[in-house]
């Protein structure tokens, strides 16, 4: 799985090395943004399949980066993991389309079943996606072979 392209979002600098170097020795690889701006310039030059955001950071908060890469970006699969959240951020999160929140500190074998889940929930809706385009376009028999071949 370490083509999975990961991308940690915390303005703890030490905290998000750490988490990063735990997933590198699961053969996770990551990249890391210490705030809103660098994670959402992050995300215009490589797109990455799953976000690891903190809410709360100085400037572009983790919200405000969750709503420009829903709305930007919606096939990046986001996981919370904060700190400081409650109820009403939980809330907003999950109304906005998040993965998963989870709140810190996350074991780290949770959060790497979390990112593993959320990549092959991507693929998955890629394929999905993949088989509507050719049922539209009239060849059934090659939307239905990969409708078939997903849900085996």
């Amino acid at each position: 799985m370490g083509d999975i392209k990961i991308l940690l979002v915390d303005d703890e600098e030490n905290f998000v090395r750490t988490i990063s170097e735990r997933l590198d020795l699961r053969d996770l690889t990551s990249h890391t943004a210490f705030n809103g701006e660098q994670a959402l310039g992050y995300v215009g030059d490589r797109e990455p399949d799953v976000m690891v955001l903190d809410l709360r950071m100085p400037g572009i908060d983790g919200m405000e980066v969750l709503r420009q890469v829903r709305q930007n970006y919606p096939d990046i699969q986001v996981i919370i993991q904060t700190g400081h959240g409650n109820d009403l951020d939980e809330a907003e999160a999950r109304r906005l389309g998040v993965f998963d929140y989870l709140k810190k500190p996350v074991d780290i074998e949770l959060l790497v079943d979390r990112i593993k889940a959320a990549y092959q929930a991507k693929k998955a809706a890629t394929s999905y996606m993949s088989a509507a385009t050719f049922a539209e376009a009239g060849e059934h028999d090659t939307a239905r072979k990969m409708m078939n071949e997903k849900t085996r």
